[in-house]
């Protein structure tokens, strides 16, 4: 027997989200309502495969990410690294952001790129840019492949992208050019933008609202920001997820590891709440429910699924220093990612996680009140 994932809303017959949120508000987005939400696609509600997956489907493939050493946009002193649990660092800012940045993240980080655009049809964004933005700023750009497209998308549009780490190519599009900088840091990076780009970023930025509110200072009257956030609480609609899962276990211990260096993973639910306070209008709220594992019917959803276990196996190394301050030890981390690689592989347990995109708009002009 099927059963179905609806990975957009209004989903008038789902259950609401159970997600925290940030205290401190009275939030009108936390968690997002149906009314909050927009609906995805009319074809993408998925349903479980029924029989035996061939696990040789899709073939893994290399990613060929390509770290650099050069720029002119900074000084050699931010390409030092430190090293340690044998993973590379970025050494500017250290401590601030507790994931490496060595070959191994970078594959990982490209490979969410590619969850995305399979889960998106290939849509880079949600906010209606238009067809010639003249600005786009990408914060937290990784390895750049997000700004590198942007900017063969939009030639005519200067793009830049902001980093901790010094892991951009050097080979970009010439009107596409990268800085180390500190985003939390009070804005130094020019004014004027028609679009600001986060991914994977709300759920590690200390200070959400003052992210939000220099993003709006710095952006255009008229002009976007757009947050693209994946919530890895795991679900399951149909009973076929216990409450005691081990993947539900295994996020508890994120939330509370990460929570150590101030960073709420749950904080996707309720971005909305951040960018309307900034003063952003038209806020709006895209959900997907994304399979974990490649039980979903459909070879998009299975790859989709692939993708899915294929970035939460390889986050558990790249999570080493955040458990080592729960007091996890080496064997007790090799356990647990034992444990979740099992556990990924039971594909009659049909969870997913939601995938966020959330965007809003600076208003034309100033309001008078």
């Amino acid at each position: 027997m099927s059963s179905q994932l609806d990975p957009g809303g209004p989903v008038k017959d789902a259950a609401p989200l159970k997600a925290s949120s940030p205290k401190p508000v009275s939030p009108r987005f936390s968690p997002p309502t149906d009314e909050a939400i927009v609906e995805g696609s009319t074809s993408d509600v998925i349903e479980a495969e029924d029989g035996p997956q061939e696990e040789d489907e899709f073939l893994a493939e290399g990613w060929d990410s390509t770290s650099s050493n050069a720029s002119t946009s900074v000084t050699s002193s931010v390409y030092h690294h430190t090293f340690e649990n044998g993973r590379r660092y970025h050494a500017y800012r250290y401590g601030r952001y507790p994931i490496p940045n060595d070959d191994l993240e970078q594959d990982r980080e490209d490979m969410k790129h590619a969850l995305m655009l399979e889960l998106t049809d290939g849509k880079l964004f949600h906010a209606p840019i238009g067809d010639d933005p003249k600005k786009i700023v990408d914060i937290g750009t990784g390895t750049g492949i997000w700004a590198i497209e942007m900017g063969d998308l939009f030639p005519g549009a200067e793009i830049l992208g902001l980093d901790l780490s010094p892991i951009q190519p050097q080979w970009v599009p010439p009107n596409v050019k990268f800085m180390i900088d500190d985003v939390e840091d009070e804005w130094a990076n020019g004014s004027g933008w028609d679009y600001a780009h986060f991914r994977s970023m709300a759920l590690v930025l200390r200070d959400l609202q003052k992210a939000a509110n220099q993003t709006y200072r710095h952006l255009k009257p008229g002009g976007w920001i757009e947050f693209q956030e994946i919530h890895g609480k795991p679900h399951c609609d149909d009973g076929t997820m216990s409450d005691d899962d081990v993947t539900a276990q295994f996020y508890q211990l994120c939330v509370d590891a990460m929570a150590r260096f101030a960073m709420n993973l749950d904080v996707v639910t309720s971005v909305g709440d951040y960018l309307e306070r900034a003063g952003f209008v038209n806020v709006t709220c895209i959900r997907r429910k994304v399979p974990v594992g490649t039980w979903a019917k459909g070879k998009t959803m299975r790859l989709v699924g692939m993708y899915v276990r294929e970035t939460a196996i390889h986050s558990m190394p790249s999570l080493a220093k955040a458990f080592a301050n729960l007091g996890m030890s080496e064997i007790e981390r090799e356990v647990w990612a034992a444990k979740m690689r099992e556990g990924l592989d039971e594909n009659h347990k049909h969870r997913y996680f939601n995938y966020y995109f959330w965007y809003a708009q600076k208003p034309e002009y100033p309001s008078k009140g």
